[in-house]
């Protein structure tokens, strides 16, 4: 076997107001709601140790780089005292912002009086660091207030984004909406500078549309939507060149045409990502079919010919980005980690809209490799960057100067039971299969689903309906992935057959009662992959897949490492191993007197 893995060629909260969802946005086109993760407690032997893992590993690696060993919060000390010299780079603020984003998700479900106390004390140094007109960034305050909104590219708006994503989260989480107050008063201080008859901007880095709708939707205020809407239309019309001290790279900031005729993806990756977030829910909120259609062939562009089997994204170092169709090295893959775990926000916002589950099964296969593969198992050591193959030299380290990506996964990990179910009309949405007890609000009725499984080493999903006051009328729709191929579906002990698929869903319509229970069992054989003759670097090669999991080998499990190849009489044998990477199904492959043993592409480099 070569040692290289294949690319893939393939509740609102209202603040003080009465208005209702419908009458604040009367053309919303949103198909699916996730059912939030505050109502989702994970219970399953895969998710429950990562997410202990992040409260007791994570989330003090990053309050400890950001208050002792990097002058992150110091900054914010300093720019509320008007002096001091800022340290670091200067978009470090975004960091800060991702890291509490984490802290307050893990709060909504893990309650700590510390951490909560630990929050507080890091807002108030934000307040503390406004200026009078709502102005929050510790680069400008620090270096010259009189060259703010100067450059496109020094990430204003970016950190205000996450600013405002974190407040959401903490108010979300607590009640407390002294950082949410911040967050008003910079937002009104842009639509105060920039909008309809005033000056044009075109952020730099893209994430302050996502966030502005965000911030609509919990306010319950149209004009941040609005302010969105015209942020997304700025782009490609030349106003980027006019603000950059710099050389202003329109494929790399994916301003070079107007987002509605975008054609192909370019530049860099998580830019591009937050952009097509940005668009996503602007759309669902205005009903624009027209930036859906965009999304749509975007996302062809991308998973078709642009992604790697991981579900990484970017193939460049460059650009940390994009370059020609099935260009995808493997040594040289870039594959930020931020940029997996992009992928997952996006293609979740396309299954809302769509009821599809092409974009589950991207979710899928970025947040089980590209995006975990981004944090060590023991919580505390990050990858900046995913190849998919290594000479020994690449390894995850605590932190780095340019710290996206730690915060990154520092705020998606506790979050990722927002992605198992979905609420419409008519159903309730399976999208992943995580052990977890969910209290689901229907808009009828209120139903619990405990689901139990040993996914993603066993395909057997185990599901049981409770706490309803009578029997519900509503179908339930069970995601059946991409990669199966060979599945069962049982209601109360007895197989079912000839149930409709839909958009890669089975679809069960009927009669629900408290104890029923539902069986989904995913046949989950090795399988080898070929990839598409295009991507050329990886002719004569393959790929392992098991389920949901991509799978690589490593230099320390196999002697003769470079001489090892599959055959078409390769014969693979799985087994769960507990005490291997704390417990995977490793795969044993036997070529002649040769054996090969594969690890899940997530846990290399433990």
């Amino acid at each position: 076997m070569n040692k290289y893995l294949i690319s893939l060629s393939l509740t609102l909260f209202i603040l003080g107001c009465t208005t209702t969802k419908k009458e604040i946005y009367p053309s919303s086109s949103k198909m699916i709601n996730q059912v939030d993760f505050s109502h989702v407690k994970i219970t399953d032997n895969f998710w429950s140790p990562r997410l202990k893992s992040h409260v007791t590993s994570t989330l003090p690696v990053c309050i400890d780089q950001i208050e002792n060993k990097t002058g992150r919060i110091r900054n914010f000390e300093n720019a509320a005292k008007g002096e001091g010299e800022h340290s670091g780079i200067f978009y470090d603020d975004s960091d800060v912002y991702k890291a509490l984003e984490g802290m307050a998700y893990s709060l909504i479900n893990n309650p700590d009086p510390e951490l909560e106390k630990k929050c507080d004390e890091w807002i108030d140094k934000f307040a503390a660091a406004q200026g009078a007109d709502g102005y929050i960034n510790t680069f400008y305050t620090l270096t010259g207030l009189n060259k703010r909104w100067t450059n496109m590219d020094k990430h204003e708006m970016y950190c205000a984004g996450h600013m405002t994503e974190a407040a959401i989260a903490y108010y979300r989480a607590t009640g407390k909406r002294k950082l949410l107050d911040v967050s008003i008063r910079m937002a009104d201080h842009m639509m105060s500078e920039f909008g309809p008859g005033k000056r044009h901007w075109v952020p730099g880095h893209q994430e302050i549309e996502l966030a502005l709708v965000k911030l609509s939707e919990i306010t319950g205020q149209k004009k941040y939507l609005d302010f969105a809407y015209w942020l997304l239309e700025e782009r490609g019309h030349g106003y980027g060149s006019k603000g950059t001290e710099g050389e202003w790279n329109k494929l790399y900031y994916q301003d070079l045409v107007p987002v509605r005729d975008l054609e192909e993806i370019t530049g860099h990756a998580v830019r591009a990502m937050y952009l097509f977030c940005g668009m996503a829910d602007v759309a669902a909120l205005k009903g624009d079919e027209g930036y859906i259609q965009v999304l749509n062939r975007l996302w062809d562009d991308v998973v078709l010919r642009k992604m790697y089997i991981t579900g990484g994204i970017g193939s460049s170092r460059q650009n940390e980005g994009f370059s020609e169709p099935y260009d995808l090295p493997n040594y040289e893959a870039y594959c930020e980690t931020c940029a997996s775990v992009g992928m997952v926000f996006w293609n979740s916002r396309m299954h809302q809209l769509t009821g599809d589950s092409k974009y589950i099964d991207v979710v899928e296969r970025s947040m089980y490799n590209g995006a975990l593969a981004g944090i060590s198992l023991s919580g505390d050591r990050f990858f900046y960057v995913n190849p998919l193959a290594s000479h020994g030299n690449h390894h995850r380290r605590e932190w780095y100067g340019t710290a996206c990506c730690p915060s990154q996964i520092s705020r998606f990990l506790p979050s990722v039971g927002n992605y198992i179910y979905g609420v419409s009309d008519k159903a309730i949405w399976v999208n992943l299969f995580i052990g977890n007890s969910a209290e689901i609000n229907t808009g009828r009725e209120t139903v619990t689903i405990r689901q139990e499984t040993g996914y993603p080493w066993d395909g057997t999903v185990e599901f049981s309906i409770g706490s309803l006051k009578k029997p519900m009328e509503k179908e339930i729709r069970l995601r059946i992935p991409g990669w199966c191929k060979k599945y069962t579906i049982a209601i109360n002990g007895e197989r079912v057959e000839n149930i409709p698929v839909d958009k890669g869903f089975a679809v069960i319509g009927r009669e629900w009662k408290n104890s029923d229970r539902l069986t989904l069992t995913l046949d989950m054989p090795v399988e080898v992959i070929e990839d598409d003759a295009r991507v050329r670097e990886n002719a004569g090669k393959r790929a392992v897949q098991r389920g949901p999991l991509i799978y690589c080998m490593e230099e320390v499990d196999n002697k003769f490492f470079d001489e090892l190849s599959l055959t078409k009489d390769t014969k693979f044998k799985e087994s769960f191993e507990p005490d291997l990477l704390k417990g995977v199904v490793a795969i044993n492959a036997s070529v002649n007197s040769d054996s090969i043993r594969f690890v899940p592409y997530y846990a290399w480099d433990n």
